[in-house]
């Protein structure tokens, strides 16, 4: 099975650019999100997207290079 990567399957690097610029980050992780089925989540992206999600975004593709997914619904 491929590793699953984020932001349309890009690679770290530039999943990494792209979480760093606020307007992309945004774009992209409510989108991935409505991609991936999570409805929920994606509304939650859409809505606090350039507050403490674009934070744990950063946090998380830094320390674990790969972003949040904390809600499964």
């Amino acid at each position: 099975m491929a590793k699953k990567s984020d932001y349309f399957g890009l690679s770290w690097i530039v999943s990494l650019i792209l979480a760093i610029i606020p307007v992309t980050s945004w774009v992209c992780g409510f989108v991935t999100r409505f991609m991936e089925g999570k409805i929920v989540a994606g509304i939650i992206r859409l809505v606090f997207g350039f507050t403490i999600v674009w934070i744990l975004d950063l946090i998380f593709m830094i320390l674990n290079k790969s972003i949040c997914r904390l809600l499964n619904i």
